[in-house]
């Protein structure tokens, strides 16, 4: 992969706290528009995904971005909205825990794409935090499955949106995909960006007809039975006895990772100033 294309993000600690880093950014503050969401949501309700990812760039220019965790399906969003929107800044999320499937899967799609790929990781090492909080993902409680969230993926998604100045954020959820996602919009407001979602009304079947007709490839664990690949610890394949695909992930305890679910004005200042 380029490494012109490659930008890794991530913060000094100190004493448990994650000290405050300075980063070259633009010199301007990105305008943000104020949407009626009532209004848009009904006109894109029966768009296409790409002329969901057409309005996004339209309404929101340099302040838009794209997530990706290089899951089973992630070529198709990253293929759909690279066609619209070639350079944007595309964020990772890199855990440290990923399989080294993934790892490599990353690599060859960030190549073939040509993807402005922005990684950004936890100030704390996979070490440290095993140090002083034990292995969180094998306690198996919803408390210690959220401060491995909050630590490894919240934290560093937050900061990525602050310093890349986002207004606006390119997602991949789809209803059928867990409860929460069924009640989801075309276009939210979560925190300080507004979420926009273009295939959020695709199934299974859109997702394969997309890959095929484009030639492009599914992650190495979908031949093992996975339709949801996270960390390497908290993942596994889908069972008959599943009642979702989201089932397969963290123990089956909880269906998502916290990068998608509102937060509270007091949770996102404390994410805000990286007090984890």
């Amino acid at each position: 992969m380029p490494q012109s294309n490659l930008h890794i993000v991530n913060s000094h600690v100190d004493n448990h706290q994650v000290a405050e880093h300075h980063y070259t950014t633009q010199t301007h503050q990105l305008y943000k528009p104020e949407l009626s969401l009532e209004e848009v949501n009904p006109t894109l309700e029966n768009a296409n995904a790409q002329q969901v990812v057409e309005w996004a760039r339209d309404t929101f220019g340099e302040g838009l971005v794209m997530s990706t965790s290089f899951g089973i399906q992630a070529a198709v969003m990253l293929h759909l909205v690279t066609q619209v929107v070639p350079d944007i800044p595309v964020i990772w999320v890199d855990t440290g825990y990923l399989p080294a499937e993934t790892y490599r899967f990353a690599d060859e799609l960030s190549e073939r794409l040509k993807l402005n790929l922005k990684v950004y990781q936890s100030p704390l090492t996979p070490a440290r935090m095993e140090a002083l909080y034990g292995k969180l993902w094998n306690q198996h409680d919803l408390e210690s499955l959220n401060r491995y969230d909050l630590i490894r993926k919240v934290e560093p998604m937050q900061r990525a949106l602050k310093e890349l100045q986002a207004t606006a954020w390119l997602a991949g959820l789809r209803r059928q995909q867990t409860e929460h996602r069924k009640s989801l919009e075309r276009v939210e407001l979560q925190g300080e960006q507004y979420k926009v979602y273009p295939i959020l009304t695709w199934n299974s079947r859109d997702i394969y007809h997309y890959l095929t007709a484009h030639d492009l490839p599914y992650h190495p664990y979908f031949d093992k039975g996975y339709v949801s690949v996270g960390d390497w610890h908290s993942s596994r394949p889908v069972t008959a006895d599943d009642d979702s695909e989201r089932d397969s992930r963290f123990h089956g305890v909880k269906q998502e990772c916290g990068l998608h679910l509102p937060l509270s004005p007091e949770a996102a200042e404390s994410l805000d100033s990286s007090t984890l």
